[in-house]
């Protein structure tokens, strides 16, 4: 048993604790993505590890516990966007950061940077049931069936929204002459 601030820490606060370290970073983006609100989403991510803890024995027992974290976070969400309250929007450009392995130049840092903050734009301004799943499977690395899991979908529809998403992006991107833009500095 671990030494924790006040003394000893159980099993199932390890336990919840190693489950915070590794998915407390990817839950908040996630709920960001849903609430425009770094505040909210941090408040919604807490909730759900609350409700972990406190249903810990049903969860223990589930195949995913990843999986089962990410629908709380999701239906977290769905819930706080339904309130009355909550109608602002605020556009971040923070949200996902682009990393190489080499030191860029200041300049093609400065086009990295403004490239990402457009897609992140162009993917936050996707209706949220393309968003949720291009998020879910390209950001937060979840399979299709877990995906359809945390959404309460089936696979195929999953995979439908996940094309016509794509597709979205793709024209939205030929619009904003992304694509073009983009090839032409590089």
């Amino acid at each position: 048993m671990r030494m924790g601030r006040f003394g000893n820490e159980s099993e199932e606060e390890v336990w919840l604790s190693g489950l915070m370290d590794e998915l407390g970073e990817r839950l908040t983006k996630l709920s960001f993505s849903y609430l425009n609100d770094w505040g909210k989403a941090q408040e919604v991510v807490q909730d759900a590890f609350f409700i972990c803890y406190t249903k810990r024995r049903q969860v223990l027992e589930l195949d995913s516990v990843e999986a089962w974290l990410y629908r709380v976070t999701v239906n977290r969400c769905k819930d706080v966007l339904r309130t009355s309250w909550f109608k602002r929007v605020i556009v971040s450009n923070d949200l996902f950061h682009y990393q190489k392995s080499e030191q860029p130049s200041p300049e093609s840092a400065v086009v990295a940077k403004s490239d990402n903050d457009k897609l992140v734009q162009l993917v936050m301004g996707l209706p949220i049931k393309y968003k949720e799943v291009i998020l879910l499977f390209y950001y937060n690395d979840l399979s299709v069936g877990e995906i359809s899991y945390v959404l309460k979908s089936n696979p195929n529809t999953v995979k439908t929204r996940l094309k016509r998403g794509r597709e979205a992006l793709m024209k939205n991107m030929e619009r904003s002459d992304f694509l073009e833009r983009s090839v032409d500095e590089y």
